[in-house]
């Protein structure tokens, strides 16, 4: 009755669930949430009762209409943190430099800051000292932060990455904020944000620019989207772990075309998954394009947040709360499910474990298909998954010597097996599985060999400790797989390099080496420049493989050593058992008390305590950005006169192409950058690390090994400098044209800017002096940033592309802005050779515009403090 009377008190959506009964039964759980939101934060500005109204009307406005939404919180990770965080106190910089009170500069929006989350891999555990020490510049500056502004939680070191942590600490499913109820919701600046769907939590990543806007109390602007319910019946194999599950749901969503779409899940099969499998799955979902998604709360879920700290009466007003708003999910097959824009029917009782590789994460490849399917990849054409390796050349060895010992490397051989963070370490059962077969491996005395990098990146301390207490870690630690940090590490390209003569014997042999990880991104080269062959596995599979040293291989009708897989593969009884034994309640317990006590050498870190946050001339690590030099009433967009083409790209050019990330290449500009500061290679970090930095940052945009420039005709981080015929690093070029005061543009084609929401893939080319992209297609956040940046995004009329209208690149452009810009106009693009052409202005709404003309959405939030 208590609870009752709070609820009564409380919420709006509760009053409104009796006046709309019918039309909420019938709303997708995910667009309730969105709708919930509308009402609550409905200001008549951001959010008008026109936004709400459009989306309590979803079934005939999804796809229609843009809709605004507030989530409740922010999540970042270190390395788009700490951009983030230069941006704000550069932000009061620029405040206090208008006549502003910097003061007043802070987050509108509560957030959570993990310091943890990317990890380079060249120091493990017992270097943690010196790995603190390298990385004292950036602690400090978060420990500043985390003193003078307010509505920021920072998280410190040594307790786990961000997806890890959200999901174990700080999500709430239901807020409660001085004695009123609503939904949880969060964006982030990761696009495996995703994984707190998985709890009934609504979330997904977005990019840096946008979560600084979020911070600063602006709204998401989205498309309001088709749902697509996926209807699971049936129970999964017993041999099938949860990957297989996200790989066969990957598979089968991806063919459905759920790209921009929400995805939310009900059937049967929704009851016999664990939360753990849950998130694992929707962690999975930017792998098939959807935006998220979503499993509702349900019994589920309530039984697991009781193990995770939640006490009764939290989670009795939790559960009073969601069924009187309806967005509790009933477990009955009698109840009645939402309607759906579609509806895709997978049966987990057909699912058979899978890995997915050479080159996509989407080319499945059964286990037992293994062997043959290498085969066939080393015979097919070079492309998606071929290699082209000529018949006489298949099996080719090459002997090398490493350690003392003699070793054969052969096409399909393994040289990284890496049990990583992104995706398992949210389902123990899978990295208990990896542990038991490492322990049945080891009693059998199989060993992996020793020139193959193995690691162990858990995303928690968590994991480390069931792990731990079920007695499996040292098995795994005799295998290679050493414990090497928390947080995001080989999958993002930070790993140690292979020993030199491995490399040179895989160059010499012009060998296919294998890479074998457990985690999200298996682009060609992300992990090792020379292993060109990376598959995504299971936990388990990847400890099997390791000690296979191969991918040819039949697990089936061939041994490892004198033992077959089956013999010593885990059982779901014994991981049942196990999991029940070790993944306790007092873990959570001890990872919550771990995070407020924090840890020793964050505790005693020194940091100023100034309301500006005083700027070190000589920092290698942060300096202040130009981003909000110009805090100026908006101005017409100008003409881009006779801009020279800076880059001349193809299709589906990622932001992995262009925004940097992992470590820095001796030969780049930004080595030589950090060089001239007197910093030597072992000095150099990552980018992810200097990312507060936008003189490094800058310098390795478009600084890919992959990128592939027309101009250049070959994979190069290089440009032609037109003015003077010369052939440069990116960056230099760009200089060049800076200080002739010349304006620079990129061509592209399709699919422009695909891939993960990164902030420095818009803010590099905008400090490269980029001041427009023409492109066939773009991927939709990309563009987004680009507006909130200050960069046009133009596109091509359907059917016409450089080629078609016989540009050469090396023109100059120029483009007209009329004094009032609307949204999808056409402009006039006109050429030093003469020809004129049209381009379209790619603004959805008045508020992109207004973005734009204010020199991005970052300016624009700023002015309201002065």
């Amino acid at each position: 009755m208590v609870i009752f009377k709070k609820l009564r008190k409380l919420t709006v959506l509760h009053y409104l669930s009796q006046l709309l009964c019918f039309t909420l039964d019938t709303l997708p759980y995910s667009i309730r949430v969105l709708f919930e939101s509308s009402v609550r934060n409905c200001d008549g500005f951001l959010v008008k009762e026109t936004d709400a109204m459009n989306i309590l009307d979803w079934k005939t406005k999804q796809n229609n209409v843009e809709v605004p939404f507030c989530p409740a919180r922010v999540v970042l990770q270190d390395f788009t943190g700490i951009p983030a965080m230069v941006d704000f106190a550069a932000m009061r910089e620029a405040v206090r430099n208008a006549g502003g009170d910097p003061v007043k500069v802070n987050p509108a929006c509560p957030t959570d800051l993990t310091v943890d989350h990317s990890l380079q891999i060249d120091f493990i555990l017992k270097n943690q000292e010196m790995e603190f020490g390298r990385n004292r510049e950036r602690l400090q500056f978060f420990k500043w932060s985390s003193k003078v502004f307010k509505n920021i939680s920072i998280i410190p070191p040594e307790t786990g990455m961000a997806h890890q942590v959200n999901l174990e600490y700080l999500s709430r499913v239901v807020f409660e904020v001085k004695d009123f109820l609503y939904p949880d919701s969060v964006v982030g600046t990761d696009s495996h944000m995703t994984m707190v769907n998985g709890l009934g939590i609504l979330g997904w990543g977005v990019g840096g620019i946008e979560t600084e806007a979020v911070m600063l109390g602006m709204p998401v602007t989205l498309t309001l989207p088709e749902v697509v319910g996926c209807e699971l019946t049936g129970a999964a194999s017993p041999l099938a772990t949860s990957i297989d599950i996200v790989l066969s749901i990957t598979k089968h969503l991806r063919q459905a075309d759920v790209a921009g779409k929400f995805v939310e899940f009900f059937g049967s099969g929704v009851s016999q998954l664990s939360v753990a499998d849950r998130t694992t799955i929707a962690n999975m979902c930017p792998e098939y394009g959807a935006i998220l998604s979503f499993f509702p709360v349900d019994n589920v879920t309530l039984k697991h947040l009781k193990y995770t700290g939640f006490d009764k009466a939290k989670l009795e007003v939790m559960e009073a709360y969601l069924k009187a708003v309806k967005l509790f999910r009933n477990d009955e097959s009698s109840s009645r499910e939402p309607e759906y824009s579609q509806v895709v029917q997978i049966s987990l009782s057909s699912i058979i474990p899978y890995v997915s590789g050479p080159k996509r994460s989407q080319d499945r490849v059964a286990v037992n298909n293994m062997k043959s399917d290498f085969q066939a990849c080393l015979n097919e054409k070079s492309g998606v998954k071929g290699f082209q390796i000529a018949v006489e050349k298949q099996n080719d060895i090459v002997p090398v010597q490493y350690e003392g010992n003699e070793y054969k490397l052969s096409h399909g051989c393994i040289v990284i097996a890496a049990v990583i963070s992104c995706t398992n370490n949210c389902n123990p059962s899978v990295m208990l599985a990896a542990g038991l077969l490492a322990k049945k491996a080891v009693e059998a005395g199989l060993v992996v060999k020793p020139y193959i990098r193995t690691s162990l990146s858990p995303g928690s301390g968590m994991v480390t400790h069931y792990l731990s207490s079920s007695g499996v870690l040292p098995y795994l630690s005799k295998l290679g797989f050493e414990v090497v940090g928390y947080g995001c590490s080989t999958c993002v390209g930070n790993t140690a390099p292979l020993p030199e003569a491995i490399r040179n014997a895989i160059k010499q042999g012009d060998i296919i080496a294998c890479g074998v990880l457990s985690g999200t991104k298996n682009f060609e080269g992300r992990l090792c420049d020379c292993v060109r062959a990376n598959y995504l596995a299971s936990p388990p599979l990847v400890v099997a493989y390791a000690i296979a040293g191969t991918v040819r291989i039949d697990f089936e009708t061939e041994p490892l050593g004198n033992i077959y897989l089956r013999d010593i593969w885990p059982t779901r009884k014994e991981l049942h058992t196990m999991e029940e034994e070790c993944v306790i309640s007092s873990m959570f317990k001890e990872l919550q008390e771990k995070m407020e006590k924090g840890n020793k050498r964050w505790n005693l870190l020194e940091a100023p305590e100034s309301t500006l946050f005083p700027w070190d001339l000589k920092s290698t690590y942060i300096r202040c950005p130009s981003f909000f030099d110009k805090l100026v009433k908006p101005v017409s967009p100008q003409l881009i006169e006779n801009a020279h083409v800076l880059l001349y790209l193809g299709d589906s050019v990622t932001t992995d192409h262009i925004s940097p990330a992992g470590s820095i290449a001796r030969s780049s500009a930004a080595a030589k950058y950090l060089t001239n500061k007197g910093l030597t290679p072992r000095e150099f970090n990552s980018y992810g690390a200097r990312r507060g930095n936008d003189a490094v940052m800058t310098r390795g945009t478009f600084a890919n090994i992959k990128l592939l420039n027309k101009f250049i005709g070959k994979p190069a981080p290089k440009t032609i400098h037109f003015p003077s015929g010369q052939t440069l690093d990116v960056f230099e070029a760009a200089e060049l044209y800076q200080k002739e005061g010349i304006p620079v543009i990129i061509l592209a084609g399709k699919k422009y800017g695909l891939g993960s929401s990164r902030d420095w893939a818009a803010k590099g080319p905008f400090l490269l002096g980029v001041k427009a992209v023409l492109a066939e297609s773009y991927e939709k956040v990309h563009k987004s940033q680009l507006i909130g940046i200050g960069i046009a995004p133009l596109q091509f009329l359907p059917g016409e592309n450089p080629s078609t209208l016989g540009l050469t690149g090396r023109e100059q452009f120029s483009v007209l802005f009329p004094p009032e810009l609307s949204p999808g106009m056409t402009l006039d693009v006109k050429t030093s050779t003469g020809k004129v052409f049209s381009v379209i202005a790619l603004f959805e709404n008045d508020m992109e515009i207004t973005l734009y003309k204010y020199g991005g959405s970052l300016n624009f939030v700023a002015r309201r403090f002065l």
